[in-house]
């Protein structure tokens, strides 16, 4: 199979816009085939009626601005998922990683059968409810399958959206902490809003307009996929005068292009306000940022996965001031990342929180002592 990668946003207009049907298909994967029963998933399956059919499950069960809302109730008490300790939370998290390397194919040399453990419970129905009783009642075109429903749920829901979600979230932290004075004009925005309130809720995310460059500017330099996911073309067509052939690969290279200087000034500076007066955003219509996709596949779950960032984000910089151990410098702070599909932090970061309510004591015992 020929491959072309693709590192310009002209070139990627092309492929996700220009000749966004040609270019709609998966090429065959022997690990997405295996790792998400028979590319049942959403990400890898053939562009057909049973993606068609299951893309309008996932966004209007579970995706939708509506949805995401409701979700809302359980984002701010989500301690239960990512506060404590759970069981089997080591080997969980271990067979996510291992799904996440295995997924591109590149590495793998034998496959062995997990077992693979799941838990809790939700009052309100979710998207393992949606898909069984669709599975039950036959509301669908074609019958719904155990493995259907399993591919996805296991790579969609599970390894993409949280992965995605948490990613980021250690990118922006990350980038926060070797910016300090970054850090500090957030966390200042942070706390005018919610000081009043004394903790963060979803109910005014929407002014912490700089909080939102960052996130932009963290998906820019560390998108989680740095290549996005392969299409195939489906037929012969020309882009940019060359001819390319039928059942040839494409791999967007999205993490070159968010760093190449001809489109990004500095663009190796974390730098958030250089979004601050730019309409360019990552919903599909810019191609020099495209860490979630564009045109047909591009990722559903944008809207999910966006609340899921700034929420935990802003709550960790109103409750906190972090500093590095040892005395280290910012400047010292270890950014490197292991290179591969899926982007991940080389070595854990490690940061020292210091509460905010003592931070205030301090602050109030002091103007205390000046009174007097």
């Amino acid at each position: 199979m020929s491959t072309i990668v693709v590192s310009s946003p002209e070139i990627v207009r092309e492929v996700m816009k220009t000749h966004d049907i040609v270019f709609v298909q998966r090429p065959y994967s022997f690990a997405s085939r295996i790792l998400s029963y028979d590319s049942q998933n959403i990400a890898f399956s053939p562009y057909g009626n049973y993606w068609r059919q299951m893309q309008k499950i996932c966004i209007m069960e579970l995706l939708s601005a509506k949805r995401v809302q409701s979700f809302r109730a359980i984002r701010e008490e989500k301690r239960v998922a990512f506060g404590g300790k759970t069981k089997g939370q080591e080997e969980f998290v271990s067979i996510v990683e291992e799904v996440a390397d295995l997924i591109g194919g590149f590495t793998i040399v034998d496959i062995e059968r997990k077992r693979i453990t799941e838990s809790g419970e939700r009052e309100e129905e979710d998207l393992v409810d949606v898909l069984l009783r669709i599975q039950k009642h036959g509301d669908l075109e074609f019958p719904l399958t155990d493995n259907n429903i399993k591919a996805v749920i296991l790579v969609r829901h599970f390894q993409c959206g949280k992965r995605d979600i948490i990613n980021n979230r250690r990118s922006g932290n990350v980038r926060n902490a070797e910016n300090p004075q970054v850090m500090k004009r957030a966390q200042a925005k942070v706390r005018r809003v919610f000081d009043k309130k004394g903790n963060v809720n979803e109910t005014c995310l929407h002014k912490l307009k700089y909080l939102n460059l960052v996130i932009k500017e963290t998906l820019r330099l560390h998108t989680s996929a740095p290549l996005l996911v392969p299409r195939e073309s489906g037929e012969q067509c020309t882009i940019n005068g060359y001819d390319i052939l039928a059942k040839t690969k494409v791999i967007v290279n999205a993490w070159a292009i968010g760093q190449d200087p001809k489109y990004w000034n500095e663009a190796e500076k974390f730098d958030p306000e250089r979004f601050l007066d730019s309409e360019i955003d990552f919903k599909g219509r810019d191609f020099e940022f495209t860490p979630f996709g564009a045109g047909r596949r591009i990722c559903p779950g944008i809207s999910f996965a966006i609340p899921n960032i700034e929420l935990p984000l802003a709550q960790l910089l109103y409750h906190f001031d972090w500093k590095l151990p040892d005395g280290k410098k910012y400047e010292e702070l270890d950014i490197e990342e292991d290179l591969g599909l899926i982007v991940r932090r080389k070595n854990y970061l490690i940061l020292i929180p210091i509460p905010y309510y003592q931070i205030l004591f301090f602050l109030l015992s002091k103007n205390t002592k000046n009174i007097c």
